[in-house]
């Protein structure tokens, strides 16, 4: 098996992806601030995914070892330094994750519900009873608890395999077309802060860190089969709780219509 066959196997939940219904229900600015409101959780959990790869495929503990593969080392290096501080449209460094918050807010969209998220989160000091105790949606819910299960099973190839099929190879193609749809909706809205957040992670993603990614699940597999089965059956499951994720996202945007 290698990133071909994976890619094969994986391609019918991408394809339900990136033709979602959710993309032309985003109509309105509350269209846009609802989907922003339950998307930043996604932007928040990938941070994670991230910082638990960099956990385990680099030394992130005194006293300082060299850890096993320069290759990964360099590839996870690379990619936390731009996914946790990038420059923003005005020159600052910020996370990814920052950068999102602050588009939230130049836009109009509430933040209040994923502060008070990450507020219980280390409050209660444990990921699974937040999410369990809070009251977003169930896809999102579910969402969130594969992406901590994952990390929490400490299996570095089951991490990458979540964070680059999951994420970092489908970003481009799903981001291009939430980016479409936007511009033709909201031409005279001043979204340039998400605007530059997309188009920052479509160029980081297609160009740089989606081929690193790759490049990182292929060293951490190697030839072993059982791993690269391991890649595969989590790629799909990352992928459908992604479907269920935009299910969410699509079902309150129309039961706002609704009440409206």
């Amino acid at each position: 098996m290698n990133i071909q066959t994976i890619n094969n196997s994986i391609q019918p939940q991408k394809e339900l992806l990136l033709h979602h219904p959710l993309y032309k229900k985003v109509k309105t600015i509350e269209d846009l601030q609802c989907f922003l409101e339950n998307h930043i959780y996604a932007v928040w959990d990938f941070m994670s995914l991230l910082k638990a790869l960099q956990s385990k495929l680099t030394c992130t503990t005194t006293p300082w070892f060299a850890t096993q593969n320069p290759q990964t080392r360099y590839l996870i290096n690379e990619i936390v330094l731009a996914e946790e501080s990038d420059l923003t449209l005005d020159g600052r460094r910020l996370s990814h994750y920052e950068m999102y918050i602050e588009a939230m807010q130049s836009c109009g969209a509430n933040t209040e519900g994923i502060e008070h998220f990450l507020t219980e989160v280390d409050s209660l000091q444990n990921i699974f009873v937040a999410i369990k105790t809070s009251t977003l949606h169930p896809n999102i819910k579910a969402f969130l608890d594969f992406t901590f299960r994952v990390i929490e099973e400490g299996k570095s190839h089951e991490i990458a395999a979540a964070f680059t099929f999951g994420r970092e190879d489908l970003i481009p193609s799903m981001f291009t077309a939430i980016l479409k749809n936007f511009q033709e909706n909201f031409p005279e809205t001043d979204l340039s802060k998400l605007i530059y957040y997309f188009e920052r992670h479509i160029e980081l993603d297609a160009d740089e860190h989606g081929p690193m990614a790759m490049k990182m699940i292929t060293e951490l597999c190697g030839t072993d089969a059982q791993k690269w089965s391991d890649v595969e059956e989590v790629s799909k499951l990352a992928l459908e709780k992604r479907i269920g994720l935009w299910d969410a996202i699509e079902e309150t945007i129309l039961m706002n219509v609704e009440l409206a």
